[in-house]
């Protein structure tokens, strides 16, 4: 006789799926409020409050999933529990969905719960969201995500309109020269023909929060084109704000959603048609990435992740150790036609690295949860991660194996990575240098370099290792850090003058500690070819002098929140003192767009 087949137990698989979405909810609710509070705290100028709120809306996630699971095993016996009872689960937590605002970022804490359950092994469509259960058609709700202008009336009418809707509780350092100056850029920006056929300016309705800056982020509809327009504002600790720029060019909005930059604080119910938006301004970036950037970075991995799916489908490339000089702590490969990298840490370290595995860990954790101001790589930590044996390199498997094996595991058609970092693929620095015979883009590289290196040290993390190997530099020409190994505080090393000695490299070793740190010393070994060496030491000279840094060390000490511009600062308003009356009319203010 057959054994019978046990019946599925429905209202159970109901009150998991209701359990898990409450819980979604829950968690979405908490970021929204601290993602609702940036407008406040840049009001008061709290900006060690905006870091901390930073931090703490990092850290919701991975608590509330903890939460979710625990109620799971609450719940049911989950190891006693048939693969039909995950499936059912997937597909009533499907039906509750229906009409969610944020079913995207739900499906991924749904898929979240399910890796934490099965320990990230069962990675498949049937049990979990590895595809989106619909299709989201972009603008569908656009009209919840943004406010349309009129452009019928003149420049200047439609600029004061747009701040009736867009108010602070925080006065204008000069309204009127800031009205001034964003009417005659956007008329610099258009000619007259371009400025007779906008048809309307759409702005996203949440402000973009991040640091001391706040940005009204849209486009410029015209016929033919369509425009970014991006209204970018500041406010130093004084009790007033202005208009630092305005930005038509994809090129700057790019940089300002950059990977290597803090994720916005923008209070939206809608992520999905923000992303949309944000897409269709800016084509070039990954979709993934704009998640990541609005705050979502667990659904900005689900995104990668189906990105990459779609293109191991579309592509025939194989896996290959990534160019450039092999690290010391992580083995780093790449697949040639994708824009990323993936980073295993090794087994083993060379002797000079005297650190842990876990510490390795805990610096990328550092880095995560730090303002990374432009210059330090986002990195996204995955666990079981499989790639198809057949797509890579035989040269490569044998290196990994020989490098990082407890961290591999074999299938016979696949190589299951337990844990790995992906980071955004970027140009080695030293391999730029070395190829690169434009003297004007070599100067401009090294003095990218000084710059990356103080504007880390200001966000009060040391790089450490900082040889030219461990920095990248992207399409427009910014370097970036993304060796993490060594990092630490800015509190944490002891900088010291170089006791003299007619050997340069000497130093008295007995009198040496282990934070003990010679800025003089770094002119030897931050980049190698002595034209290099001049040409950072002429830009960049203080970084070589011990006084420097201790001048850092004391700014972070006082908790000051520093603030870098993120786009071209030829683009910056002048701030010219204007009468501040209201009362005067602006010699552009009587033509019209159209």
């Amino acid at each position: 006789m057959n054994d019978a087949i046990a019946p599925i137990d429905t209202q159970l698989i109901k009150r998991v799926a209701y359990q898990v979405l409450s819980h979604f909810d829950k968690s979405y609710r908490w970021f929204t409020r601290i993602t609702r509070g940036a407008q406040e705290r840049f009001e008061r100028g709290n900006w060690k409050e905006t870091q901390l709120a930073s931090k703490e809306r990092i850290t919701i996630y991975e608590q509330s999933l903890s939460d979710a699971v625990a109620e799971i095993y609450h719940l049911t016996e989950v190891r006693q529990k048939d693969d039909l009872f995950w499936q059912e689960l997937k597909k009533t937590f499907a039906v509750q969905l229906e009409g969610h605002p944020q079913f995207e970022l739900a499906e991924t804490f749904y898929n979240s719960v399910i890796g934490r359950l099965f320990k990230h092994r069962r990675i498949e469509n049937d049990m979990m969201f590895v595809l989106p259960s619909r299709c989201y058609l972009p603008g569908q709700d656009r009209h919840k995500v943004i406010h349309s202008f009129d452009t019928t009336t003149t420049v200047r009418e439609m600029y004061e309109s747009i701040f009736k809707i867009y108010r602070y509780n925080i006065p204008f350092e000069n309204f009127e020269r800031d009205l001034q100056n964003l009417e005659a850029a956007l008329r610099a920006r258009l000619n007259k023909e371009q400025l007779a056929s906008v048809q309307a300016v759409e702005i996203l309705k949440p402000t973009f929060f991040r640091g001391k800056a706040a940005y009204l982020i849209g486009r410029i509809c015209m016929p033919d084109e369509t425009l970014p327009f991006v209204i970018a504002m500041r406010r130093y600790n004084e009790p007033h704000m202005f208009v630092d720029a305005l930005l038509t060019d994809r090129k700057d909005l790019s940089v300002i959603f950059g990977f290597a930059r803090s994720y916005f604080m923008a209070d939206t119910q809608n992520p999905a048609e923000v992303a949309a938006f944000l897409q269709e301004l800016l084509p070039n970036k990954k979709h993934f990435e704009l998640y990541m950037a609005l705050g979502h970075y667990k659904h900005g991995k689900t995104v990668f992740y189906r990105n990459f799916l779609q293109h191991m489908d579309a592509s025939d490339d194989k896996f290959e150790a990534a160019p450039g000089i092999r690290g010391l702590v992580m083995m780093v490969f790449h697949l040639p036609s994708y824009g990323v990298v993936f980073k295993i840490i090794k087994d083993e370290f060379a002797e000079s690295k005297k650190i842990t595995r876990e510490h390795v860990k805990e610096c990328y954790k550092l880095v995560k949860m730090s303002d990374r101001v432009g210059r330090m790589a986002d990195t996204h930590e995955y666990v079981n991660f499989r790639f198809p044996l057949d797509r890579i390199e035989p040269e490569l498997i044998e290196e990994l194996k020989d490098t990082c094996a407890s961290s591999l595991e074999f299938t016979e058609s696949e190589l299951i990575i337990k844990h790995m970092y992906i980071e955004r693929k970027m140009t080695p620095l030293n391999l730029f240098l070395q190829e690169e015979t434009d003297e004007e883009k070599i100067t401009r590289a090294l003095d990218e370099l000084g710059l990356c290196i103080k504007q880390i040290a200001m966000a009060n993390i040391f790089p450490g290792d900082m040889l030219h190997k461990n920095f990248g530099i992207t399409r427009h020409g910014r370097v970036i850090f993304y060796d993490y190994d060594e990092i630490c505080l800015m509190n944490e090393r002891n900088f010291r003058a170089l006791p003299k000695s007619d050997d340069p490299y000497a130093i008295d070793t007995l009198s040496v500690a282990p934070n003990d740190v010679f800025p003089e010393q770094f002119e030897h070994f931050i980049v190698g070819k002595r034209k290099f060496k001049d040409i950072l030491k002429e830009l960049h000279g203080d970084l070589m002098t011990p006084e420097y840094w201790h001048e850092v060390q004391r700014k972070c000490e006082r908790g000051d929140v520093q603030h870098f511009t993120p786009y071209n600062p030829n683009m910056r308003f002048e701030r010219v003192a204007l009468p501040a009356s209201g009362n005067e009319t602006s010699n552009y203010s009587m033509l019209t767009f159209a």
